[in-house]
């Protein structure tokens, strides 16, 4: 392929993939009903508590969004060097790319593209370790807050309650001891016989110690602390007399639902949304700000910053290395 072709071939794709995001994001922006009603919430509070409270939901996107380019910084240490700058352009290019395509897989396209050609797969595992992390706090917190919920709401019998929680324990205990035992991956990988030509890349499993999991494992709880913090901080100002501990766990079992839920980004409002009146709807009559409230967040958290991330899709050298 000649170097003229390849360079068309490259902008037709970063064109394509940046309207791509645009196009979608505005028709989702556009057709949103529980957006409107957050206006219409947000209009009977005094404006100048609605700015401070959505400056600091803002501010807390990128804070979220910054710890998660330092986890992604770090684990790429092990295989090449890149700069924070960098990692944060490919942790947005990547959230733009996870928008429209099943369970975020997109994400990890966007994101390794912006490292050299022969360590893009190096990133591909290491971003599962930083997804595992990520999903290991999701889970254990979530398990721990839905053996709350199922004590205080449902009727269950005593021994069906107590089989829930040894089985609630034992599993986040199960993903706790996986996630700082990973090098046990590299050992089953190898053993199915297809993968084992592969051997090289997964042997970047037994570069991260003990030491590096818990640093990126503090990345992923900071993450976690503060995209929950976005949610109690709006609905103390929407629904203010929600119980402030009850708010909480609703949030956690908010975020362990969703975590087991395949999605595409493009309808995960939707399924954030329900999934929230649901669960809210056992200690606040306000399920349309429960809603609503989803939806603001997920603008926040993810429609806005995948805008900004597409603008970095024509940095991405599809052919060749990039200069980190």
């Amino acid at each position: 392929m000649s170097l003229s072709f390849k360079r068309i071939v490259s902008y037709a794709l970063k064109a394509s993939i940046f309207i791509l995001v645009i196009w979608y994001c505005y028709g989702l922006l556009t057709e949103n009903d529980a957006l409107s009603q957050f206006k219409e919430l947000i209009v009977h509070i005094e404006p100048g508590v609605v700015v401070q409270t959505l400056l600091v939901v803002f501010v807390l996107m990128f804070a979220n969004w910054f710890f998660e380019a330092l986890k992604w910084q770090f684990l790429c240490s092990r295989f090449q060097y890149i700069r924070l700058m960098t990692a944060v352009e490919s942790v947005l290019c990547g959230l733009s790319w996870a928008i429209f395509t099943p369970n975020r897989i997109g994400e990890y396209g966007g994101r390794v593209l912006f490292l050299k050609p022969r360590k893009r797969v190096f990133g591909v595992i290491g971003m599962l370790i930083g997804a595992i992390s990520q999903m290991v706090i999701t889970n254990i917190i979530g398990v721990i807050a839905l053996c709350w919920f199922v004590g205080r709401y449902l009727e269950l019998g005593e021994i069906m309650y107590v089989f829930i929680c040894l089985f609630s324990v034992l599993y986040a205990l199960f993903f706790f001891l996986l996630y700082f035992n990973i090098k046990l991956f590299h050992k089953w990988f190898l053993k199915i016989k297809y993968l084992r030509r592969f051997s090289r890349f997964f042997d970047l499993l037994l570069r991260y110690d003990r030491t590096d999991l818990k640093r990126v494992f503090v990345y992923s709880i900071s993450r976690y602390v503060i995209f929950t913090s976005q949610y109690c901080i709006l609905m103390q100002v929407i629904i203010p007399g929600l119980p402030l501990g009850e708010m909480v766990l609703m949030v956690f079992i908010l975020f362990f639902v969703q975590s087991a839920l395949p999605s595409l980004d493009l309808f995960d409002v939707g399924v954030r949304s329900v999934t929230a009146s649901f669960f809210f709807g056992y200690i606040t009559s306000h399920t349309v700000a429960v809603m609503a409230i989803a939806a603001y967040i997920w603008l926040v958290n993810l429609i806005i910053p995948a805008v900004i991330g597409s603008v970095f899709t024509f940095k991405i050298n599809f052919f060749g290395a990039r200069n980190n």
